[in-house]
C-alpha cells in the first residue's frame, strides 16, 4: 500500500485539552486518543496535517494567541520524536521526509476565526509554516459563510475574496472543508491555484452541511483541487445522521437541557485513559429521560464500505486526480468501527481494491494528488512565506 498523505487530524487540539499541551507518550498507544506513533506506522501513513484547530466562538484576537500555542505544541511533537516526524513546508519536503522513513509534518490551520480579520496574521501563520487555512469553522467570520448556521455573507464578501487571492499569493491552500456551499463556488470563481476539503464527504450519498454537492466537485478539475474524504461517522453514513437527526428532534421534544456534545470527557485524575467513554454527552445514561428513546432506536454504526462509496462518488464526479484522504482522527467519536483509529488505512484500501482500484489509482488517492495540488500552490506564489 502507498503510503497516506492525510488532509486533516485534531491530535494537537486533543493533547492540549486533554494532556495541558503534552507530548510525552505517544511512542505507545494512548486510547482513547485515536492517533500515536505505532498506530500511525501501522496505518501507512506518511505524511499528515496537524490541525492546529481553535474554538471558532473564541474572541478573534484570543484564537489567535491559542492558535498560535498549538502551533507550537505541533513543533514541539515532532522535537521530542526527530526518528518519526519531520516538519514539511513544501511537497518537496514531504517526499524528502518520506524517503527517509519519517512522517511528514505540515501544518493546517481550521477556520478563519484565527486571522481576526487581519492579512498580517495571515502571512504571520504562513512564515510558522502553516500550509492550508479552512476558510471557516462552525461560525461565520466576517468575511465568509460556514456550512451550518443561516448565511449572512451570500458566500464571501469583498474582504473574504481579498484573503482567499493573498493566501494563494503566498502559497497557503484554500481549504473549502466546513464552509457553505456558496462559500465554496464563490472561491472558486477566484481561485486560481487548488482549492481542498481537508476533510468532507459528498452530499450527493449523504446530505449533511458539511459536504459538498456534485456541481462544486465538478468544478475541481478545472481548479486542479482535492477533496479529501472524511471517516466522520455523521458525514459518510445517512442511516447515522438520519438517527442523529431525530435523537437531537427528541431531545428537543423532551425539553432536556443543552449539553455539550464534544467526545470524550477527559480522564479523571487517576483514571486509566482507557476508561473513558467515548460518546457523545447527551447520549450518557445521566439523562434517563432520553434511554427508552435510545432503546427503541439502536445507533448505526458507519462502515468502511461507506467510506468507500463516497471515495468512488467524489471519483466519478470530480476524477481520480482530484481525490485523496482527510480522516478527522482525534477530532470526532463518530468514525466507522472498522476505520476506529489511525492503523485503520489499509482496511479502506483493502475495500477499494476488492472494488478494482489500481495500485497507481490507490497512489494518487494516498497521497500523489494532494501532492500535486501542494506543488502547484506553491509554483503559483508570487511570495512563498514558508521557512526555508
Amino acid at each position: 500500500m502507498s503510503l497516506i498523505i492525510d488532509g486533516h487530524n485534531d491530535l494537537p487540539m486533543r493533547l492540549r485539552e486533554w494532556h495541558g499541551s503534552g507530548v510525552a507518550g505517544l511512542d505507545r498507544e494512548r486510547p482513547p486518543l485515536h492517533t500515536d506513533l505505532p498506530r500511525l506506522r501501522a496505518g501507512g501513513v506518511g505524511g499528515q496535517f496537524w490541525s492546529v484547530f481553535v474554538p471558532s466562538d473564541l474572541p478573534e484576537g484570543v484564537a489567535v494567541a491559542h492558535t498560535l500555542e498549538q502551533i507550537d505544541l505541533v513543533y514541539r511533537m515532532v522535537a521530542a520524536y526527530p526518528d518519526d516526524l519531520a516538519v514539511a513546508y513544501t511537497s518537496a519536503d514531504v517526499e524528502r521526509a518520506m524517503a527517509s522513513g519519517r512522517i511528514a509534518s505540515l501544518i493546517g490551520v481550521e477556520g478563519g476565526h484565527s486571522l481576526a480579520g487581519s492579512l498580517g496574521v495571515l502571512r504571520s501563520l504562513a512564515r510558522l509554516g502553516a500550509r492550508y487555512v479552512t476558510l471557516t469553522h462552525n461560525d461565520h467570520t466576517g468575511w465568509a459563510d460556514s456550512a451550518l448556521p443561516d448565511p449572512v455573507h451570500g458566500g464571501l464578501t469583498a474582504e473574504g475574496i481579498a484573503v482567499v487571492r493573498e493566501m494563494q499569493r503566498l502559497g497557503v491552500l484554500v481549504d473549502l472543508s466546513h464552509v457553505s456551499v456558496d462559500t465554496m463556488h464563490a472561491a472558486l470563481d477566484v481561485a486560481e491555484a487548488p482549492v481542498i476539503f481537508s476533510h468532507s464527504g459528498v452530499r450527493a450519498l449523504t446530505d449533511h452541511p458539511r459536504n459538498v454537492p456534485d456541481d462544486v466537485l465538478e468544478r475541481l478539475p478545472d481548479n486542479g483541487g482535492v477533496i479529501q474524504l472524511t471517516f466522520v461517522g455523521y458525514f459518510v453514513s445517512d442511516e447515522l445522521n438520519d438517527w442523529q437527526r431525530a435523537a437531537d428532534a427528541e431531545w428537543e421534544r423532551l425539553g432536556l437541557p443543552a449539553a455539550d456534545t464534544t467526545w470524550p470527557r477527559a480522564p479523571r485524575p487517576g483514571e486509566p485513559e482507557t476508561a473513558v467513554p467515548v460518546q457523545r454527552v447527551r447520549e450518557q445514561a445521566s439523562e434517563p429521560a432520553f434511554q427508552g428513546w435510545l432503546a427503541a432506536n439502536p445507533k448505526p454504526v458507519a462502515t468502511v464500505a461507506q467510506v468507500a462509496d463516497h471515495v468512488e462518488h467524489a471519483r466519478e464526479v470530480a476524477g481520480i486526480d482530484h481525490v485523496g484522504i482527510g480522516g478527522d482522527f482525534d477530532g470526532t467519536p463518530e468514525v466507522p468501527a472498522d476505520l476506529a483509529d489511525v492503523s485503520g488505512y489499509p482496511r479502506l484500501f483493502a475495500e477499494l481494491a476488492g472494488r478494482g482500484w489500481s495500485e497507481a489509482e490507490l497512489e494518487r488517492l494516498a497521497n500523489r494528488n494532494i501532492l500535486r495540488a501542494l506543488r502547484d500552490a506553491e509554483e503559483h506564489a508570487e511570495e512563498p512565506m514558508w521557512p526555508r
